[in-house]
């Protein structure tokens, strides 16, 4: 049989635990396995241009022209994972283990691959936890100064049948963890978060004690409204609820959550809702010392579901603020209906948004429409579907463009109408007006308005963040960013506050920077098309051409229809020098006129 020799980018990819999988239920794990396979593995692998060298089973080994490419399937796979797992009960969760190495193999006559290339991927891949990567030295070096990873040095590391120990590294997703580091390795770390000078709190997710999973979505939108009774004092520092919820379902000591969000107190609990009675119980812990400083329960009916609420937030501001004046405790409160359907309605749409793909953008947009046929004064349902049709912009998902831009600047309209006191709706609306209405002043006043009556808002100052730049006000721009991911530092859109923040160095004509901000929101979601857009006209008008066209040539498969005549569609700039700056970066780049 003929063959041949050459080097090649391997990645091994395995199912955790697949035995015990099928053994409990194999028809529907093999029938969960293919539709993982068709939907998003066989599909991403197709987009960083690999091949699929032969199936294992529950596995499979892959060739891929670079490392690099190599990496951001890897990434994109793991991350979408987590997204399918959402949910789903720990023991019946599909998880990959991937192994990557860049190394000599040998190609059969009929493609299959053999060799010590393709034996350490496989080796790597066996030593790598649930949910994480492994990197071979030869397959990280490539990659450490492109995509810039936040990865563990596992150390030298023996792997099965493989003669010389090999240097490892690990990234990790999720509740994934690294594997244990032999003696003297060392592993990266992010720095401690230095504590706030005001009372500072992160609200984990309550656990659902309802006895249906379909309930999930409730007790979660329970949270995440205490969590904005909480921000609205001034007096606190409140995490946002996107990275208190990144600790969804996992054991983690308190100390360490504090570590990694930079707060004091930590809030958790459970809810319990059973035909027309809701049951939240609440515990207020100390982090500094692991101390309960008191936990209690608050019963009532599904129509006092804003009252209890309010209670927990009244009863965690008095034991950690207590100088508070009792109007600053009325003035936090709301109610933002006073239909329960309508707000039911909302919370799965909040559910889906958090999801943060095209299926469930759609999703959400469905039940944010029930929602306001329930309660056509619902504002905040009116500002979250704005803000929908907006992330169909920025992911290239629009079906209609006349029609979407249409209905988006009706929604902000009426969005900054009705919610003249809820920085939910004047914070999206605010942002859709700029994009669908083109009126970055009001835009941003209204955003503004959010944000004195919710300080601790992030998603307001990312959005404000987006608009300062669109305004020209680059270093205001920064500054919004930095506060959001300070509030959300483990966001999961935090990609979005490192692109625009890319964005702004970009325009101020710091395009090193831009490339690095670029890059770690890359690293976050490979596939976002606004960072690749930024990553492509940065290292053109650094002089960097052949990364500018490989950003430019992912653009291009990302959104096709992309085009320098419309991106004032995805760039609401008030600067003409500014969309010219971009146009300029984009065009030597490659992207048509």
């Amino acid at each position: 049989m003929d063959e041949s020799r050459k080097l090649a980018a391997i990645m091994v990819t395995d199912v955790v635990g697949f035995s015990r999988l099928t053994g409990a239920d194999e028809d529907r794990t093999l029938a969960r396995l293919r539709a993982v396979r068709s939907d998003l593995i066989d599909p991403t692998i197709a987009v960083y241009k690999g091949r699929v060298v032969k199936r294992t089973g529950d596995g499979a080994i892959v060739e891929f022209r670079s490392v690099v490419d190599a990496v951001r399937c890897a990434i994109e796979i793991q991350n979408s994972m987590i997204e399918r797992n959402a949910g789903v009960p720990p023991e019946r969760r599909i998880e990959f283990r991937i192994g990557i190495h860049l190394g000599d193999v040998v190609e059969e006559s009929d493609g299959d691959l053999m060799g010590d290339g393709v034996n350490i991927a496989a080796r790597l891949e066996g030593v790598a936890q649930p949910g994480a990567i492994c990197l071979s030295e030869d397959a990280y070096r490539q990659v450490k100064s492109r995509l810039d990873l936040a990865i563990s040095d596992l150390g030298e590391t023996r792997l099965k049948n493989i003669a010389e120990p090999i240097r490892v590294y690990s990234l990790q997703f999720g509740n994934a963890t690294a594997v244990k580091a032999p003696a003297g390795a060392t592993a990266s770390t992010a720095p401690r978060l230095s504590l706030p000078d005001k009372p500072s709190i992160a609200v984990l997710p309550f656990q659902n004690m309802s006895g249906d999973p379909e309930q999930e979505y409730f007790a979660d939108g329970i949270v995440e409204d205490i969590v904005t009774a909480l921000s609205r004092f001034r007096q606190l520092f409140v995490i946002a609820r996107n990275s208190s919820f990144a600790y969804k379902g996992r054991a983690v000591d308190v100390k360490q959550i504090s570590r990694d969000l930079g707060v004091r107190y930590i809030l958790e609990g459970s809810v319990r809702k059973a035909a027309n009675r809701i049951r939240i119980t609440a515990q207020l812990i100390d982090a500094s010392t692991g101390a309960h400083l008191w936990a209690e329960r608050f019963d009532g009916g599904l129509q006092d579901i804003f009252e209890l609420q309010d209670q927990v937030a009244a009863r965690v501001v008095g034991e950690i603020a207590p100088k508070l004046e009792q109007a600053e405790i009325e003035r936090a409160t709301r109610k933002p209906t006073e239909s329960l359907d309508a707000y039911d309605y909302f919370l799965r749409g909040m559910a889906n948004v958090n999801h943060w793909t095209r299926a469930t953008n759609d999703e959400a947009l469905r039940q944010f429409y029930k929602a306001m046929e329930l309660d056509p004064e619902f504002g905040s349902a009116h500002g979250m579907a704005a803000w929908c049709y907006i992330w169909r912009k920025l992911n290239g998902w629009v079906v209609d463009r006349a029609r979407e831009n249409s209905e988006g600047a009706r929604l902000a309209r009426r969005a900054v109408e009705l919610g003249k006191d809820d920085p939910v709706a004047l914070s999206r609306g605010g942002h859709a007006i700029v994009w669908f209405v083109s009126d970055l002043d009001n835009g941003a006043a209204f955003i503004d308005r959010a944000l004195a009556l919710n300080p601790n808002l992030s998603a307001a100052w990312n959005l404000s963040g987006w608009v300062r730049a669109y305004r020209g006000e680059l270093d205001l721009s920064i500054e919004h960013h930095a506060r959001a991911m300070r509030l959300s530092p483990l966001d999961p859109i935090l990609y979005n506050m490192h692109v625009g923040t890319a964005f702004a160095h970009f325009l101020a004509g710091r395009y090193d920077e831009a490339i690095v901000w670029a890059n770690s929101a890359l690293r976050e979601q490979p596939n976002f098309p606004a960072a690749n857009r930024i990553l492509a006209a940065s290292h053109a008008l650094a002089g960097h051409m052949n990364e500018a066209r490989e950003a430019m040539a992912h653009l291009r498969e990302l959104d096709p229809s992309l085009r320098i005549s419309n991106l004032s569609e995805v760039y609401p700039v008030r600067l003409s020098v500014d969309l010219a700056k971009l146009a300029e970066g984009l065009r030597k780049a490659g992207l048509p006129e």
